[in-house]
């Protein structure tokens, strides 16, 4: 408040750049158009200010400047128990959700049943939602804000708190939504719920719009802005204390012909490799790799583990070779992790680096790798030879 620099900061933090006057601001100059339809994906960190935007459009928070135009019915669900009231049972608050949304009880009658069955709460309906688990209050908020047809249905990250069976349920659900042309504006973090469902994609970060685009692209851009460097040579120097038995102190990606690349062919081969320090005799070492793809599924995940007899202290190298014709056109992190096998994790690093797979344009017996979905797009040039079968009449 007095203007000076926030003394709570970790050393070598920036003050937040949206910081001005003493006051720091949720979401700053943020414009937004979402027609009616789509389903906008909002990712970002945490407190990069996605929740805050929801309340907003839900009327909950007002606004501090600009204005919001909505022009339908809202539905939310954005806090486990949001709109329910503990004392009353299922049934009571689905009529009251039902009301709120401006709906008469004839036409919440209408969809009780199905909201019910979707909730797989037929048991419970009649017992008051305070002696409910957060999981069933989720089944039965989601299913009530689903079924009375808002226009525009909001959802927040509070799916997380449900089983997976149901999560995959509620992204049916909302994709049927989208299809009879009602809006919905989903916050999550994972990105494969938001690259699957989602037409359209926003990134915020300290409050401000940064990534707007279809998902694959915003989802691919925030996850890569995640890794220190992209595609170079990277100096870890947050492991350079002399009490650890190993330090790594080098990763890079190299193409076929060694040379460190930002980018790297889908038909050439991809060398990851390692140089670190070992201080002292361990009974057994192992380093492992995973390879993320843009929405955060993991693509490889391999290991390499030395014994005892062979490790000795000093400087080590070692490399993992992804073969070509193997990931599809796309972006990539690396992730890096060292153990001491059923004993001890000596360090595990995310995103330290990142690379981008690129298609090939002219490539004999495969189509170019950016015309297939998925991750992989192994060369299966084993492929039998085509073969006519005769008819019955040896035709």
């Amino acid at each position: 408040m007095r203007g000076q620099p926030d003394p709570l900061l970790k050393i070598g933090e920036q003050d937040h750049g949206n910081r001005k006057d003493g006051q720091i601001w949720a979401l700053k100059d943020i414009s937004i158009e979402v027609k009616e339809g789509e389903i906008l994906g909002i990712i970002g960190r945490n407190g990069a200010g996605k929740s805050t935007l929801l309340k907003i459009l839900s009327k909950i928070t007002a606004p501090t400047e600009g204005k919001i135009k909505i022009r339908g019915r809202v539905g939310s669900l954005l806090e486990v128990g949001t709109g329910f009231h503990p004392e009353l049972t299922g049934r009571e608050n689905i009529y009251l959700n039902g009301t709120i949304l401006g709906m008469n009880h004839a036409e919440v009658s209408h969809k009780l049943d199905e909201i019910v069955n979707f909730a797989e709460m037929e048991k419970f309906i009649d017992t008051p939602v305070k002696r409910y688990s957060s999981g069933m209050v989720v089944r039965l908020a989601f299913s009530v804000a689903a079924h009375l047809e808002p226009e525009i249905l909001v959802v927040d990250e509070v799916l997380a708190v449900g089983d997976a069976a149901f999560q995959k349920k509620c992204m049916g659900k909302m994709s049927e939504v989208a299809q009879h042309g009602r809006t919905i504006l989903f916050v999550s973090h994972n990105m494969g719920s938001i690259n699957r469902l989602c037409t359209r994609c926003v990134s915020l970060e300290q409050g401000q719009l940064k990534y707007e685009g279809t998902p694959s692209e915003v989802v691919s851009s925030y996850l890569s802005k995640g890794a220190l460097e992209k595609g170079k040579s990277i100096w870890i120097t947050d492991l350079d204390s002399d009490s650890d038995p190993v330090q790594l102190y080098k990763v890079s990606v190299t193409n076929s012909k060694g040379k460190v690349v930002e980018t790297v062919r889908s038909d050439e081969f991809i060398l990851i490799k390692f140089e670190l320090t070992v201080r002292y005799v361990l009974p057994e070492f192992g380093l492992s790799i995973k390879i993320m793809s843009s929405d955060g599924t993991t693509v490889i995940h391999t290991a390499n583990i030395l014994s005892s007899s062979k490790m000795t202290p000093g400087k080590w190298v070692t490399q993992c070779e992804i073969p070509s014709n193997s990931l599809n056109t796309g972006g990539y992190t690396v992730n890096v992790a060292a153990d001491i096998p059923h004993r001890e994790i000596l360090f595990d690093l995310n995103d330290i680096l990142s690379f981008q797979v690129l298609g090939v344009s002219e490539n004999i017996g495969r189509y170019p790798a950016s015309t297939w979905k998925g991750v992989l797009s192994p060369d299966f040039s084993n492929w039998k030879e085509w073969e006519c079968i005769p008819d019955v009449n040896g035709q």
